[in-house]
């Protein structure tokens, strides 16, 4: 089958992939985003937004928007909310050109073709790119043509849910958290008759299975609950059995961060597919914000004063020409080494202090559990706000 050129091919239409390809909407630079799915994916509800995701959504121009819909659980200097991960990737898509998402084109491997990425997808077609950015998941198999490893198991898993009351909760507007006893589960409200709400666990062999029995699942979290307020076992109890999911947690080896390949040449990765981490922090989300605002700028500043790929054919030989082409390339690896550099490290912190957080959370041994509520408290909370505190900065450099 013959191969179609687009300039930047966005792989996955999630938080990270929409972000990125938003923040070069805004520069002035296009992009074609390859969505597996028939529609958007909504799995995991929805999540919390901290202020380093507030920053990085007004930098893209959505915050606004999304703060109508979503309260505020936390005084306004330090800005909390629980956002349905539907609602922000319909504000994302909605501000995006007609045409920018192409569903039903999952990516299955990549290889070169001179300076351009041949990407060949599920249904045989097959794109070329000057740029690829992976933003395909946990799975990703831009990740894999770098050279990253398959993300591994925490040896822990989630279930996740939201239930609507269908009329005022009368919850109050802030995070409940309950750890200890290996579990660990909370819940919040992102709106006035909706709320949240997860459960993280090490399963057995045998409790694995009980992802493929949504009544099962149900009746083994409220059995794992204990002595936790009404409220809070109501929200568990009054979910239907639909808006339930498990997933295994999985998370990269910070040593891979460290030293593996988050781009090569023209191909670079974000969100899951870079930094796919446990939810101890609440960051996946609000970190794959933050590689989108600054991939974009790290490309805008790569691709300024250039054509964003609108030649006509005669233009186009031109430049081969002249070895312009080569100098954009050059522009190009440039740009995405920029991006690797500013991301690395953070990427780094953030994969392995979730780790380590969840591990002391969820403990269940005696001198485990008297660091954890003596000694570590307050050093956990400091690092939370530590992280929730980064600025990504603007769109624009200039």
């Amino acid at each position: 089958m013959e191969a179609t050129e687009d300039h930047i091919v966005i792989a996955g239409a999630g938080i990270a992939g929409l972000t990125t390809a938003l923040g070069l909407h805004r520069l002035g630079i296009r992009s074609l985003v390859l969505e597996s799915s028939d529609q958007l994916r909504t799995t995991g509800f929805a999540f919390i937004t901290w202020p380093n995701a507030w920053k990085a959504l007004d930098a893209i121009g959505i915050g606004d928007s999304l703060r109508r819909d979503h309260n505020l659980l936390l005084r306004e200097e330090f800005e909390m909310r629980c956002v349905q991960r539907k609602n922000l990737l319909v504000a994302l898509e909605r501000e995006l050109p007609k045409g920018t998402i192409r569903f039903s084109s999952k990516v299955v491997s990549v290889e070169e073709s001179g300076q351009l990425k041949l990407i060949h997808l599920a249904d045989g077609s097959v794109l070329k790119a000057k740029v690829l950015i992976g933003c395909d998941g946990v799975n990703s198999a831009v990740a894999k043509w770098l050279g990253l490893k398959s993300p591994a198991f925490s040896g822990r898993a989630a279930i996740r849910g939201f239930v609507n009351y269908n009329r005022a909760h009368g919850l109050e507007p802030m995070f409940t958290q309950c750890f200890g006893k290996g579990v660990r589960f909370g819940m919040v409200p992102y709106d006035d008759t909706s709320a949240y709400w997860f459960f993280t666990w090490s399963p057995s062999p045998q409790e694995k299975d009980i992802a493929e029995d949504p009544m099962k699942m149900k009746q083994f979290l409220l059995s794992k609950l204990g002595n936790v307020p009404d409220q809070v076992r109501e929200v568990y109890e009054r979910t239907e059995l639909e808006n339930m999911i498990m997933s295994p947690l999985r998370y990269r080896h910070p040593w891979e961060l460290a030293l593996g390949n988050i781009s090569k040449g023209n191909v670079c990765v974000a969100g899951d597919a870079f930094h796919p981490m446990t939810p101890d922090l609440a960051q996946g989300g609000c970190s794959a914000l933050e590689d989108g605002v600054i991939l974009a700028r790290c490309l805008g500043q790569a691709l300024k004063n250039n054509d964003n790929g609108k030649l006509s054919m005669e233009q186009e030989r031109k430049r081969i020409e002249t070895g312009s082409m080569e100098q954009e390339r050059e522009r190009i690896e440039m740009g995405l080494k920029n991006y690797a550099r500013e991301r690395r490290w953070r990427g780094v912190k953030l994969v392995s202090t979730a780790f380590m957080v969840g591990y002391i959370q969820q403990g269940n041994g005696k001198v485990l559990t008297f660091l954890r509520d003596r000694v570590l408290a307050t050093f956990l909370a400091g690092r939370l706000m530590d992280f929730a505190s980064f600025d990504c900065g603007k769109l624009s450099s200039s």
